[in-house]
């Protein structure tokens, strides 16, 4: 089975597409399966745009409402979860996963599914010790603090998570679990991203919750996205008793954006399954009902049970029994219904809304799948609390709760350094820079290109050889990143030689062109390379000045 990997997202849907359909027809390939890793941006109206923490002038539509609307669906089956710049009052409608369009699939808060026999796990948001403790109980309209704590990961859904036994073949998440970096090219990474060192030689760089699940998990494949750079890592884990220790597969992807890395197509074993489209997973849904009275929506900090002699229960993983109980909840039938509907009208570009506010909706999707499981719907148990919830506890206009850690309540994680300011990652800070549009157009002096035919796309994703579980000291005993391949066309001639090769200087991978932004004239002209359709790069100065600074030595 071909699945292809993407970063974040940033709600540049048609691009991703295309992008696919241009492989399948060059490389006589057929992709089956698509997973975005966070900022998936599933922005449907005016009013989702104010639930996204994006400065507002940098709000923008994109494409996701083309298909949540049903003026096009999506080719390939696409599986995501969430990041922190999402239209968060419409994931909070699907807190167990759902569709948010026909054919896009949101995993949840956390989630775990099955497509074709292949096991797939997701978390979303991302890590912030302040929050971690907390109950999902942010509710729109959201305040300054809300705005951002509504994506913050929960400890909850951690301990959801690691209830699980079963072998998980591919987990997403949106930041990295905290030193990933050290099973990979390290130097590599700090080359591209010089930022990060610090984090990196002290071990405080990622997400230490999701450390926790890929210990505890250990999936075939993890990807993740947030960090803007694509990096690769093999991470043999320590034997779990008399079992053969297992190894994973780790790869982080670029954003969506000309002459990224944010695309690959991973080429995993077919597996016999019982079903050809998306199944619902019964041991994850007997961990949900095992779990469903642990849930809390309120600011209210918990920590999950343990076995220390205070909790009479501390182990919710799901028996034979319990599993076998949810398929018959679910009248025998694992696959997922068809049974997406809107819940809000989609944007109108004919009726522009500028004035809409926030919605909240209950989804019907969740309110079947509670019906049917006996689960608490989060979100509607948030919303009839209304103003004692989710806008209570305002630190103050213009307050940013990233960069202020609580006081009060330390870190379970001694490590844990998320709300020191050194923490950011300055590309993911000035993201919404790069979203603008030159002002002068494409008379502004934008450059335009057509895509060549020369393109590299590999039948698997090439990844070094396990490393052990102790990283060597030594710069040149890590290992090589695999050769680039998002498998997307390159530039065409008149560019730099480096960048048409779409690589820096002085290295030797194997050629993988990078994407550009298709114009608004999508037909080929006169004196043009065959077919392909043209493509415009947005913020041409901002795009030079990120090249060069990663080509430096």
């Amino acid at each position: 089975m071909k699945i292809a990997v993407e970063g974040c997202c940033h709600g540049e849907l048609d691009k991703i597409y295309e992008t696919i359909e241009y492989l399948e027809k060059k490389e006589a390939v057929k992709v089956d399966l698509l997973l975005c890793c966070g900022d998936f941006q599933a922005v449907r109206n005016e009013g989702d745009m104010k639930c996204m923490a994006v400065p507002a002038k940098y709000r923008m539509m994109q494409t996701f409402y083309k298909y949540y609307s049903g003026q096009k669906k999506a080719p390939v089956l696409t599986i995501f979860i969430g990041g922190n710049h999402e239209a968060s009052n419409h994931l909070q409608e699907l807190p167990y996963g759902g569709w948010v369009a026909p054919n896009i699939y949101y995993l949840g808060y956390a989630g775990v599914v099955r497509y074709k026999g292949i096991r797939i796990g997701g978390l979303s948001g991302i890590f912030k010790s302040h929050d971690y403790r907390k109950g999902h109980h942010e509710f729109p309209p959201y305040n300054p603090e809300t705005l951002r704590s509504v994506y913050h990961i929960r400890n909850i859904e951690v301990f959801k998570l690691k209830q699980i036994q079963m072998p998980i073949d591919i987990f997403l998440s949106h930041d990295w679990p905290q030193g990933i970096y050290h099973y990979g090219n390290t130097e590599e990474l700090l080359r591209k991203k010089k930022f990060l060192r610090e984090e990196v030689e002290t071990n405080t760089l990622g997400s230490p919750a999701a450390k926790e699940l890929l210990a505890h998990l250990q999936p075939s494949y993890w990807f993740s996205a947030h960090l803007h750079v694509k990096f690769a890592a093999v991470m043999q884990h320590p034997p779990k008793g008399n079992t053969a220790p297992r190894v994973t597969k780790f790869l982080s992807l670029d954003k969506c954006l000309p002459y990224r890395e944010f695309l690959q197509i991973v080429d995993i074993p077919d597996r016999p399954s019982s079903s050809e489209g998306l199944e619902y997973d019964p041991e994850w849904f007997a961990v949900l009902k095992a779990t469903n009275s642990l849930q809390n929506t309120t600011p209210q900090r918990w920590n999950p049970p343990e076995n220390n002699g205070l909790h009479e229960r501390w182990d919710f993983g799901a028996s034979e029994m319990d599993m076998m109980q949810v398929v018959e909840d679910l009248s025998g039938e694992l696959g997922v219904p068809d049974n997406f509907s809107q819940t809000v009208p989609p944007y109108d570009p004919s009726n522009p809304q500028l004035n809409a506010s926030p919605s909240y909706n209950t989804n019907p999707q969740t309110t079947e799948l509670c019906a049917k499981l006996g689960l608490t719907d989060i979100y509607s148990k948030v919303g009839q609390r209304g103003d004692d919830t989710g806008r209570s506890q305002s630190r103050g206009e213009g307050e940013d709760d990233e960069e202020n850690e609580s006081a009060d309540e330390p870190s379970e994680y001694p490590t844990d350094t998320s709300g020191l300011s050194s923490s950011y990652n300055p590309d993911e800070i000035t993201i919404e820079d790069e979203w603008e549009e030159d002002e002068g157009g494409e008379e502004g002096g934008e450059s335009k290109a057509n895509l060549t035919s020369d393109i590299h796309t590999p039948s698997r994703m090439v990844l070094p050889e396990p490393k052990s579980v102790v990283s060597p000291s030594h710069p040149s005993l890590l290992m090589n990143l695999p050769p680039p391949s998002h498998s997307t066309p390159k530039a065409a001639p008149g560019q730099s030689e480096a960048r048409q090769e779409g690589q820096c200087d002085g290295t030797d991978e194997v050629t993988a062109a990078r994407p550009l932004k298709r114009s608004s004239n999508e037909s080929s002209k006169t004196g043009s390379r065959g077919t392909t359709p043209r493509i415009k790069r947005r913020n041409q100065v901002i795009y030079q000045s990120m090249d060069d600074e990663e080509c430096e030595g």
